[in-house]
């Protein structure tokens, strides 16, 4: 039986190659047609998944993807991406061009090299993913136990989201520099992680998996927390600013069944980001939908308001003190899309746990708290001792990013306190102190935080309309840290 199914499936990996040479992808980067940005286009056969592709491989290169009009109904692959770089300018390096003509080309169609980008090689380390209750200190715990068992944690990524925790991480010996392969060592890893993982009174179950293939990322953590249903039974806070900004940060998601085609129409409407558009193409593609057509525009502007004593969204205009405005670049996506099966969006339940996930992959990657990034020499247990110094000065993790590059540690940590407003800027000095002035930097606040901050009770409401349009949005300005340029 087994030698059928492995046969069963060599037979279907090669008659995709047939059908790839018989119709090998093209691409065509276009500089002159747009103003703003560069315009992609790739052609190919179509396949499962391979829209995934393709902007994986966009944002893995840092590409920011304004506008994008997909369409895969049939046997063939026909989109087109407008992308700019981190500044917002056209890509012109000719490096990343051509890397973009190697990687969706001819030229990758055998070659899995080729799409690597934002995947970790673990050839020479470990890769530890955990998955488990969210708690002030959960970090710090975790990098603890492995530095007392003489790992080095080369890079990872945390995420947070509805009470739950998800990380990979990438280790080695600290002593040979190479991944961890006694059995018997990656058990006891396993299982004290385990143990930090579970807490107390924890009632989901914490996960912990060693390994040594490859993994790309932020894919990964997608699916990790979607396997852990962080999707499901949203905190309740009664908190009037925390609701503000739940409301303000929350997407709109609709599920509507378009009957005459057997599509369901999937539109997206929230505040843009980076990697918006891969996060909700990773989340449709590990639900086991099949996106047909779609658009995607991020160039519209948005206004919400959101109303103190009864939390609402709405285009219009306010005309009473007692409600926020924030306006924001917004980005609309619109997918016509069918299960895998073939068939459209069949129930409610189906239709409800669509939006859910959806919105839960929007919210993930959203940075909440102050921006620290750290750069120094590389030492095993330099994690342990930043989150542990964070940890006694009641900061909290809501995000971090971890690398190493050349012997250098180069990390982001997004923080908060323990009532979710603005840190103590003398909490920040002291940390600052501590680790090293020139070691740690604070950097912007994130945008989704600016609306967390109490507003004076003698400010005019037009000041949340106008006011932040002329401000550059910074603790500076805010005057709650001083600049440490």
């Amino acid at each position: 039986m087994d030698v059928n199914m492995s046969f069963s499936q060599d037979m279907d990996d090669e008659y995709e190659k047939l059908i790839r040479r018989m119709n090998p992808p093209r691409v065509v980067i276009d500089n002159d047609s747009c103003k703003k940005a560069t315009v992609i286009r790739v052609d190919s056969a179509n396949e499962y998944g391979i829209l995934l592709e393709v902007v994986q491989i966009l944002t893995d290169l840092d590409l920011t993807i304004t506008k994008a009009y997909i369409s895969s109904d049939g046997g063939w692959f026909m989109d087109v991406f407008n992308v700019t770089d981190q500044d917002g300018n056209k890509v012109t390096d000719e490096v990343v061009l051509d890397y973009i003509q190697k990687s969706l080309g001819p030229e990758a169609c055998f070659s899995t090299s080729l799409r690597s980008v934002g995947v970790i090689p673990s050839t020479d380390s470990t890769l530890i993913e955990l998955t488990g209750c969210d708690r002030p200190g959960l970090l710090s715990e975790l990098t603890a136990v492995l530095t007392h068992l003489k790992c080095n944690v080369l890079n990872a990524e945390v995420w947070t989201h509805n009470t739950r925790a998800a990380a990979v991480m990438e280790v080695t010996d600290d002593l040979t520099g190479s991944a961890v392969s006694d059995p018997e060592r990656l058990s006891r890893i396993k299982s004290l992680l385990r143990n930090v993982l579970k807490g107390s009174n924890t009632p989901k179950e914490a996960k912990t998996v060693v390994s040594h293939g490859e993994v790309h990322t932020d894919r990964r953590l997608h699916q990790m927390m979607f396997e852990d249903r962080d999707y499901e039974n949203r905190v309740v806070d009664d908190d009037v600013s925390s609701n503000v900004q739940d409301e303000r940060q929350r997407p709109d998601v609709c599920v509507d069944n378009w009957l005459d085609k057997d599509y369901s129409v999937v539109t997206v409407r929230c505040k843009d980001r980076p990697k918006l558009l891969f996060d909700t193409v990773c989340t449709l593609t590990d639900m086991q939908y099949v996106v047909f057509h779609g658009s995607v525009d991020t160039e519209g502007t948005e206004a919400f308001q959101v109303k103190k004593s009864h939390h609402t969204r709405t285009r219009k205009f306010p005309l009473k003190i007692n409600f926020l405005i924030s306006l924001f670049f917004c980005a609309l996506q619109e997918y016509y899309v069918r299960h895998i099966d073939g068939s459209p969006v069949k129930s409610e339940a189906e239709k409800q746990r669509i939006i859910q996930c959806l919105e839960a992959a929007i919210k993930r990657r959203v940075s909440e708290g102050l921006k620290l990034e750290l750069c120094t020499t590389d030492r095993v247990g330099l994690l342990s001792n930043v989150t542990r110094i964070f940890r006694e000065n009641s900061l909290t993790v809501t995000r971090a990013e971890v690398k190493t590059k050349g012997g250098k540690a180069l990390n982001t940590f997004y923080v908060s306190d323990a009532s979710g407003y603005s840190i103590d800027a003398k909490t920040i000095d002291s940390i600052r102190q501590t680790i090293g002035q020139t070691i740690l930097k604070v950097k912007s606040k994130p945008r989704e935080q600016q609306q967390r901050e109490k507003p004076s009770s003698q400010e005019s409401p037009t000041r949340f309309l106008f006011g932040g349009l002329f401000k550059s949005k910074s603790f500076v300005n805010f005057g709650l840290v001083r600049s440490y340029s």
